[in-house]
């Protein structure tokens, strides 16, 4: 097996980019991928992207993100897999790299949202789900994740106002992220007093769809030149995972199986445990998918994640710092591209790159996307080399 390194990241700033391209989105995060690398080329580009042929009426990425960018003649396709893409992507890239097929992969999570607004939006995310049984019943990926919040509550007697530490570290993290949709720290009264989007949940508990685009550049470890002004960090676990599609199929809807299996196998190929890392990238699309799957990861027993999550535990300087540069919920989540938002926060963090966000002494990330309610999951587990 090779290594596999990350050798150069790009993004974009999270937001409402009326006036800016997909296109244009997707080369800004390229190109300045390929100059943190050094100018590397890459010889293939895997793109993670889940709503541009419903929003923007456009695929063929492959063909038109590489053309724009000048990378005519590699290879080049869309990874999918809901809210997941970006994470699937950096696993096909880490794959066509440890097998000998490239040298060089460039990875890129683009989403442009705000090419449609309103109930387009969430019809269009609600193709993440069984569209059959689930959203042709008017089910949405907010009701979904109100029917756990609410199961889960009900099951193990949790105290509604729990969840809302989850968007507190995220606003409080996010507040010193200069690419972080929303820049400002929150208080507990503004968590409590959030309108109800789907009751139990409400707007804190939900990440903002946006506008973003992220890369990666990977490399053999054995072909990244000498003289990059910055640390190589090496992805030594990659797993993606799927579970049931409907929630109804499962004998536990609170069960994040795929969660926990894609950890664990990350892990295993990382030689490690999850407890052995410094920070925790956790897919907080919905405050109770952070919840589920601290506790899916088993960083916390069934029911008890909740408590995890009280007095500093999750904070920067706590046991197990998590949604580090804002998360879902304060970065902005453009779907496909969450997972490869994840890999290049965890790259500043390891490089000790990440300002204010700093997690002390960071040697070691794990970073977990979800498709759906946990059915996809990739995670991956990146470290430092020196």
């Amino acid at each position: 097996m090779r290594d596999v390194v990350i050798a150069g990241i790009g993004q974009v700033p999270v937001g409402e980019h009326w006036d800016v391209s997909l296109r244009t989105l997707a080369a800004r995060a390229m190109l300045a991928a390929i100059k943190d690398a050094g100018g590397l080329k890459p010889q293939a580009m895997y793109i993670g992207n889940f709503l541009s042929p419903v929003l923007s009426h456009q695929e063929n990425l492959g063909a038109l993100l590489t053309d724009n960018a000048g990378l005519k003649g590699i290879e080049a396709f869309t990874v999918e897999a809901a809210g997941a893409s970006g994470g699937a992507a950096l696993r096909v890239g880490v794959n066509a790299i440890d097998s000998g097929l490239v040298d060089y992969a460039l990875v890129l999570g683009v989403e442009k949202v705000t090419d449609m607004v309103g109930p387009e939006v969430e019809a269009a995310v609600a193709q993440s789900g069984d569209y059959d049984y689930e959203a042709m019943a008017g089910l949405s990926a907010p009701a979904q994740a109100a029917l756990l919040m609410q199961r889960y509550l009900h099951e193990y007697n949790a105290p509604r106002e729990a969840f809302g530490e989850f968007a507190l570290i995220a606003h409080a993290n996010g507040a010193n992220n200069p690419n972080a949709f929303f820049r400002k720290a929150i208080k507990r009264e503004a968590y409590d007093r959030a309108e109800m989007l789907s009751d139990p949940l409400n707007l804190f508990d939900m990440g903002p769809y946006a506008d973003g685009a992220a890369a990666v550049m990977l490399a053999a470890r054995d072909r990244v030149p000498a003289g990059l002004p910055h640390p190589l960090v090496r992805i030594t676990g990659s797993s993606v995972v799927i579970d049931t599609l409907a929630l109804h199929d499962r004998p536990d809807p609170l069960a994040f199986d795929a969660a926990h299996i894609s950890a664990e196998r990350a892990c295993r190929m990382a030689g490690i445990l999850p407890g052995d890392v410094d920070l925790f990238e956790v897919c907080d699309s919905f405050s109770i998918y952070a919840l589920l799957s601290l506790e899916a990861v088993g960083f916390a027993r069934r029911g008890e994640g909740w408590k995890l999550a009280q007095n500093g535990n999750l904070a920067l300087n706590g046991i197990l710092p998590v949604l580090t540069m804002g998360g879902c919920k304060a970065r902005g989540n453009p779907p496909g591209a969450v997972g490869v938002y994840q890999a290049v926060e965890a790259v500043q963090q390891l490089r000790g790159q990440a300002g204010a966000n700093q997690v002390k002494n960071a040697r070691r990330a794990l970073i977990q996307s979800l498709g759906g309610p946990a059915s996809t999951a990739a995670a991956h587990v990146l470290e430092r080399l020196d």
